[in-house]
């Protein structure tokens, strides 16, 4: 036999020894509907909910509908690729999205593919998108608080750690700004943040983008991003995609703080999957599930136990209101869910008062818990003031002639309360300055300041507190709380200012 024969009889020889019976079993189905990014699959036997199933040219897709005969399946990806008769394949894997460090500064996708052009995101470790949320048992009170760096939040509606607080408003009231000054504002701080854009133009996302880039932001936030474009099963993903990479963090003792952006669009991209899988639908054709559609993904946001790493989660989802109704369908849903809202209205917003925040419908049901001492302090009557003067601005308008000394000195305070609370847009205020500013506030030192000056006041007081006297806004940080000490300093230098700044007024 020649040296080529043996060869081919040894490689035989060696396939027959080495033959083994192990088959591998896999389920498949068949593509028997397919349109509008859904595809109805005859087989599939073993199926489960939210599976990632396998179509020919490498489209994904996702097991919605888990029927009798036929599985319901929303494609992830170019649904004109997938035709009738194709073969499906499961790949018995739940949906599931990388987590870690690696995804900080990123933008992907609800699939935890990167969008921004910066190569893979280099992380194995990968959390279920969809996560049951933590029992009672394994949580603890919120106390910590959240600094938003915006003084009318901090001071009135104060947000904690592991809170869940909603902003909600008409379209173009400054929602997505509160968002972003918050996230700007954990600069250097030990907070991680994530933002989840959900069905928002690309031009949008892009802007939100290059603002938290250039205020040094993208240090401590990951994007995750759905755009209009995007198909609706990826909308509808995102929101679960955020919390399980903020889950990541948590499970590692750490704080996040998600913002989802907006709701409104998720629910809408919801009904769209439900009705095109053909499910029931019920009032303004949202299917029967879309309270436990936000419920269960809000319920995540918890702190945990110290026994379990003390993390948390703490989430901000917007909602987007028409003509300012709040007894919709959607805000009605979101608004028992979560701990509180922060209101904000076309009318204050359109007068100039931005953040345009109304403080009678605006809520914390943390409330002082989630405050620093220091805060608490100089906040406590501030609230109820500007209650009242908006009560009685009201009755105001009709002439302040015949007004008391007592109501014309209240509506004068209210109006410099006002002032002081208005804000530039992604200009966040750190803690000490708040403090600072609202002290002075309360104290009545700008009672008998102009009315259009009061904003000069403060830029002019906090710059001269910065450099005259900064062991003072030191002090207020070191220790959370305002001290005999450092008041009576405070009050002392407050006065030095005061009469410099009314003597170059007077000249």
């Amino acid at each position: 036999m020649t040296t080529r024969g043996q060869d081919i009889v040894s490689v035989i020889r060696r396939q027959i020894e080495e033959f083994g019976t192990e088959l591998t079993l896999v389920d498949v189905g068949t593509v028997v509907e397919v349109g509008d990014g859904i595809a109805r699959i005859q087989g599939l036997q073993g199926a489960l909910y939210n599976e990632i199933l396998e179509f020919p040219n490498g489209v994904m897709g996702l097991a919605l509908n888990l029927e009798e005969d036929s599985v319901g399946a929303a494609i992830m990806g170019d649904s004109n690729v997938v035709k009738e008769g194709d073969t499906v394949r499961s790949t018995g894997r739940i949906i599931e999205v990388p987590v870690g460090d690696a995804l900080i500064g990123r933008v992907v996708d609800p699939l935890g593919r990167p969008l921004d052009g910066k190569g893979p995101v280099s992380t194995s470790a990968t959390r279920p998108v969809e996560q049951i949320a933590p029992n009672v048992v394994t949580r603890q009170s919120v106390d910590t608080p959240v600094q938003t760096g915006i003084k009318a939040v901090d001071a009135m509606i104060p947000i904690g750690r592991g809170q869940r607080e909603l902003i909600i408003g008409d379209r173009s009231t400054g929602k997505t700004v509160i968002a972003l000054d918050t996230i700007i504002n954990q600069k250097g701080l030990d907070l991680t943040c994530i933002y989840v854009a959900i069905g928002q133009k690309q031009g949008k996302v892009a802007q939100v983008l290059s603002t938290l880039q250039e205020f040094g932001a993208m240090d401590h936030t990951i994007v995750v991003a759905a755009n209009a474009s995007d198909p609706a099963p990826m909308q509808y993903l995102a929101p679960y995609a955020g919390c399980a990479i903020a889950e990541g963090f948590m499970a590692q003792g750490k704080d996040a703080l998600i913002i989802y952006d907006d709701l409104t669009k998720h629910a809408w991209a919801y009904r769209q999957v439900s009705l095109l899988l053909r499910r029931p639908a019920g009032r303004e054709a949202y299917p029967g599930d879309i309270f436990y559609l936000h419920s269960r993904l809000l319920e995540r946001a918890a702190k945990m136990s110290s026994e379990l790493g003390g993390g948390s989660i703490t989430a901000l989802p917007i909602i987007e209101t028409q003509a300012g109704d709040v007894s919709a369908y959607i805000p009605t849903n979101v608004i028992s869910i979560t701990d509180g809202q922060l209101y904000l209205e076309p009318e204050l917003f359109n007068a100039g008062i931005r953040p345009a925040v109304n403080v009678g419908l605006s809520v914390s049901r943390v409330g002082g818990a989630a405050q620093t001492r220091a805060i608490r302090k100089v906040a406590g009557r501030l609230r109820l003031d500007l209650a009242q003067y908006r009560e009685l601005a009201t009755f105001a308008q009709f002439g302040t002639a015949d007004l008391d000394r007592a109501t014309r000195a209240q509506l004068e305070r209210g109006q410099r309360s006002t002032e002081i609370l208005k804000q530039v847009q992604y200009n966040p205020v750190p803690l000490e300055k708040e403090v600072l500013i609202l002290y002075a506030v309360n104290n009545g030192d700008l009672d008998d300041v102009p009315l259009e000056k009061c904003a000069e006041f403060e830029s002019g007081f906090l710059r001269y507190m910065e450099t005259a006297h900064p062991e003072i806004g030191q002090d207020i940080v070191d220790n959370r709380d305002i001290t005999e000490g450092n008041e009576e300093a405070l009050k002392k230098a407050l006065q030095e200012f005061k009469s410099t700044f009314m003597a170059a007024q007077a000249a």
